[in-house]
């Protein structure tokens, strides 16, 4: 007999609060990490059939490209959302909770699906090998989204895509937002190279849809797309889009134009993004898929991404941005300049080891008044003490506070109402922040 305030599940016995078991699945997860970083179908190969390749049961969206894959993700998942499809939405990493990582129709899955996925995966065979964090991320998610049954998935790639774990899926359109010069120690030094890498999720016949500018990653795109049969669609050839002055934006597509169209994403850029997403809706409609204009529409506007130009508070305004690669953070000065002109700005950043932090941060610096100099609690870390070398060729006041609460704090007590604070350099730095003002009663407000 079950006792009182007792569930069984997945082999685990479990009281009414499971919180012990979700921290044990999580941290004996977080323990792959030691793994590190580890390219290959192989070991994802394994682990699907031995779960019955649930990845198999329902349709997909693949996303790769350097940046603005999460925001193209989630706006897709929104738009089927808004289309009346049960909706999985996959994307990394996460910036609180793990649970983020996987949702379903824009929300993150709950702690005892987590503790269920984890408990399936557990005892699986995985092949030659352990698998990543990663690896182990993405056979949850896909399980979870055959056990919930969805109509649809959007599934975001970790690194490049030709051997990305995610590239078991079998996609009925595959999007590349852009590419730049990233990880060049796993996908090469060159933009060719690069997209070469991401170019590796374009399947048979499956339509391509990609953002790409450089005419190295155009051509290399290309000529994969031609070889495999894939119809090519890029922004600024078979789709346009157009700025209106009110913030508004106009399309005009493969065959058709929509105008006046909004996107509830900031930034300048998400209006190329959207432009994808809008391309996407266009194939999806032709083959797959039922999506009116006036749910792509309101999708597209109900959307949100935190942690992306994401304002937490107006007094004073603070601006969180991931901003962690070196195109990110030029978008981001590029909005500070037009939008932050007349307030000075305190920076705080942190930066990872992988990146090039030296441009990165005096890109970042150039606009603001003064820097704070943090470090995220993840293995991958630089010191803000490497950070500051960089940080003084452009300005002198700065101030290195490790602690990341501890460098907001200091930010907000020193910052004048009328100016505005810019966290910004790493995922997981805004990851910190956000649940700094989540249990900071007075910023904990979102605007």
């Amino acid at each position: 007999m079950n006792p009182a305030g007792i569930l069984i599940f997945a082999g685990f016995f479990v009281t009414m609060n499971s919180k012990d078991h979700y921290n044990k699945c999580i941290q004996t997860m977080y323990g792959l990490r030691r793994f590190g970083i580890k390219l290959g179908l192989s070991t994802i190969k394994s682990m699907m059939h031995s779960l019955g390749n649930p990845q198999d049961k329902f349709s997909c969206i693949h996303v790769a490209g350097t940046n603005g894959k999460g925001s193209i993700a989630s706006s897709i998942a929104s738009i089927l959302k808004e289309s009346n499809y049960r909706v999985g939405l996959y994307t990394s990493p996460h910036l609180v909770r793990f649970n983020e990582r996987i949702q379903i129709n824009n929300q993150p899955v709950s702690d005892k699906n987590i503790v269920e996925a984890y408990e399936a995966l557990k005892n699986i065979s995985t092949g030659k090998r352990e698998p990543t964090f990663f690896e182990y991320s993405t056979a949850m998610a896909l399980y979870e989204f055959g056990k919930q049954k969805v109509d649809w998935a959007v599934i975001e790639t970790g690194m490049g895509g030709r051997l990305d774990a995610t590239n078991i899926i079998k996609p009925a359109l595959t999007i590349i937002s852009n590419i730049s010069l990233e990880h060049r120690m796993y996908l090469g030094n060159t933009i060719k190279q690069i997209a070469g890498e991401k170019g590796g999720i374009i399947k048979n016949n499956v339509p391509v849809v990609t953002g790409a500018r450089q005419k190295g990653a155009i051509s290399t795109l290309k000529d994969i797309a031609g070889k495999k049969s894939a119809p090519f669609f890029r922004l600024g050839d078979e789709f346009k889009v157009r700025r209106n002055k009110n913030k508004t934006f106009n399309y005009f597509g493969i065959e058709n134009t929509w105008r006046d169209l909004r996107t509830g994403l900031q930034g300048n850029h998400q209006i190329d993004n959207a432009g994808l997403v809008l391309a996407a809706c266009e194939l999806l409609n032709k083959n797959r898929a039922e999506l009116p204009f006036n749910s792509i529409k309101k999708g597209l506007e109900k959307n949100s991404w935190p942690g992306r130009l994401d304002i937490v508070s107006e007094n004073p305004l603070i601006i969180l941005d991931g901003a962690h690669n070196i195109i990110a953070t030029r978008r981001l000065v590029k909005y500070l300049s037009k939008n932050l002109s007349s307030r000075k700005i305190t920076l705080v950043a942190g930066i990872l080891d992988d990146k090039p932090y030296s441009s990165m941060l005096k890109t970042l610096c150039s606009v603001c008044n003064r820097a704070i100099l943090t470090q995220p609690k993840i293995n991958r870390a630089l010191p803000p003490e490497k950070l500051y070398s960089a940080a003084k060729e452009v300005i002198s006041d700065i101030k290195i506070i490790p602690d990341v609460s501890q460098a907001i704090k200091h930010a907000i007590k020193t910052t004048p109402q009328n100016d505005a604070i810019c966290i910004a350099g790493s995922l997981y730095l805004v990851g910190e922040a956000i649940e700094f003002f989540e249990k900071t009663s007075s910023l904990s407000k979102r605007v």
